[in-house]
């Protein structure tokens, strides 16, 4: 998505296929509960949540990032640990007249069964292997 600005104002958006192919995004679009349109605000929440998650991220901060290793494990931690560890109110399912579970999204998925802990989370055991002479996590 391309905005055109004049004076601080939208003035034209224009879309484009960066990734996949425009028939991909009809159908993902056809299947959307709740857009029908591409759009930047589900990026842009994401994005400031990792911001908000991430202080390594944000600009004019003693904590941003000059290091890309230290930037890219940081994104890997909050990230991940934002998908198993933190429940999101909008992913909550009804399970009495006012009772609900509260679940990650990582549990929406159908990853988990279980909101982690982040001690839980960080302690779980990481398997490497061997890829190409690369060692992976």
């Amino acid at each position: 998505m391309h905005k055109e600005r004049e004076n601080g104002r939208v003035v034209k958006v224009t879309t484009r296929v960066v990734f996949g192919t425009p028939r991909a995004v009809v159908a993902a679009l056809a299947l959307s509960l709740v857009s029908a349109l591409v759009n930047t605000v589900f990026l842009e929440r994401h994005n400031g949540s990792d911001r908000n998650r991430n202080r390594r991220k944000v600009r004019k901060t003693c904590c941003f990032s000059k290091d890309w290793e230290v930037h890219e494990a940081m994104t890997y931690f909050t990230m991940s640990s934002y998908n198993f560890c933190w429940p999101v109110r909008t992913l909550r399912v009804q399970v009495g007249e006012k009772a609900y579970q509260q679940r990650t999204p990582a549990m929406a998925a159908g990853l988990t069964d279980h909101v982690w802990s982040i001690r839980e989370w960080a302690m779980y055991p990481a398997v490497k292997r061997l890829r190409d002479g690369e060692c992976v996590l």
